[in-house]
């Protein structure tokens, strides 16, 4: 590998001319020959995010690296993903193992690994770049190609589970300048009708979580239709009651069932935030360090005929806040074992992809795997008007480099710097 500039330019084009199923072998054998590498592999996470998958590897003639799948607990994967941090340790007498996140706009693809003859700071910013460049290739391609969609699969898909799915938002994390957001979305054993949305515009953000009763098929088919007819309304400017009247009468009008529902939306020139309540649980709300639920005025469910018109309420939202989003099987049998406000309060600092991670996970296990119904958990972190851009990967990229300082050739095992993603903590307003 010759100088500071590794060839995005010439990846990225490389990647464009292969077909969609095979870019990221055209990504990993380019990263080999550039970087000197014995092993590169790009691992996939899982559907559930309790697992990795090795999606593509390109080997020297010792490589070692025979694994399909990988448990994420406990594993140093975990580490780099949680803490959106690149990991470094000696791998031999001479190499290293390098592993950096891949991510998109704080939602975690998976990881991408390598051994090298070298890792210096030039070496590892070049490292955390083409992670960065990967994370982007995947997003694009994965739109081709069932490929990715194969590979998360660890577990049998069920029709309702695979209508769900497609319901919900093609990444589960997203950041702003202004806000970050991510949901999770535990399925019961049969299926019960969760989805959670989010999407952006110029001047707005729009969130919603919805539960369609029922369970199976019904509810899958319920939960589109309720989801269609919001995210329409949305797509051609409706506002937020309007959002709600449109999606209340598709169920009267199809005579499906019924479902409950909150929108929220906000502004994002002036913070201001609106929402809408259809019989669902109130959202809890973080703020310096008190969680509290929200005193919302809730009208009945989309699908059940009302004289009263759905109710547009005030949401006083301040830079730092923190608001959950749930549905009932967050809180319903088993699952009502687990303290979310504790949950909630104790996990403030985590970033909220990670605090979704946390509370999804004590609900699961709470219910040893097995639920009644879906359990459905969106994060919203709100950092302010004042912020013009988030924290993007370059600049963490190169405070990375400014931080390492003079890196020796042999590393500490066990090293872990600063990677070219979104970072692992909840960002304070500046």
């Amino acid at each position: 590998m010759d100088g500071d500039v590794w060839g995005l330019g010439d990846v990225l084009a490389e990647a464009e001319d292969a077909s969609p199923v095979e870019s990221v072998d055209v990504v990993a054998r380019n990263l080999q020959k550039r970087f000197g590498a014995t092993c590169v592999s790009f691992l996939f996470l899982d559907l559930i995010g309790e697992e990795l998958v090795r999606l593509t590897t390109v080997d020297g003639a010792e490589s070692g690296h025979g694994e399909s799948r990988i448990g994420l607990r406990g594993s140093v994967y975990e580490k780099v993903l949680r803490s959106q941090r690149l990991h470094v340790e000696p791998d031999g007498d001479e190499d290293h193992r390098v592993i950096s996140p891949v991510t998109n706009r704080g939602d975690c693809v998976g990881v991408l690994e390598m051994t090298l003859p070298s890792a210096d700071e030039a070496v590892l910013r070049q490292v955390s770049e083409a992670a960065h460049a990967l994370a982007y290739i995947i997003v694009t391609d994965r739109r081709f190609t069932d490929l990715y969609h194969c590979g998360r699969r660890t577990t049998p898909t069920s029709l309702a589970a695979e209508i769900q799915h497609q319901l919900l938002p093609s990444a589960a994390c997203c950041e702003a300048a202004q806000f970050a957001v991510a949901g999770g979305l535990v399925p019961a054993d049969d299926i019960g009708g969760d989805t959670y949305d989010y999407a952006l515009d110029r001047d707005t953000l729009h969130v919603s979580i919805t539960d369609a009763m029922g369970h199976d098929t019904e509810s899958a088919l319920l939960a589109t239709l309720l989801l269609g007819a919001l995210r329409g309304a949305r797509r051609v400017g409706c506002d937020i009651a309007e959002q709600a009247r449109r999606a209340h009468r598709a169920l009267l009008h199809h005579d499906r069932g019924i479902a409950t529902g909150q929108l929220l939306r906000i502004r994002l020139d002036d913070g201001s935030a609106q929402l809408v309540n259809a019989g669902h649980p109130r959202p809890l709300r973080l703020r310096d360090g008190v969680v509290e639920e929200l005193p919302i005025f809730a009208n009945l469910p989309f699908g059940v005929a009302s004289p009263v018109d759905y109710r547009v309420q005030e949401v006083d939202l301040r830079p730092g806040d923190r608001l959950i989003m749930l549905t009932d099987g967050m809180q319903e049998r088993t699952a009502a074992e687990v303290d979310l406000a504790a949950l909630v309060r104790d996990s403030g600092d985590f970033h909220p992809r990670e605090t979704v991670r946390a509370l999804v996970t004590a609900v699961r296990e709470a219910c040893r795997g097995h639920l009644q119904d879906d359990a459905t958990v969106l994060c919203l972190d709100w950092y302010g008007t004042h912020r013009t851009s988030r924290h993007t990967d370059a600049e963490e990229a190169e405070a990375f480099a400014t931080r390492l300082g003079g890196v020796q050739r042999t590393l500490p095992r066990g090293l872990s710097a600063t990677g070219g993603s979104s970072g692992a903590g909840r960002r304070p307003p500046s």
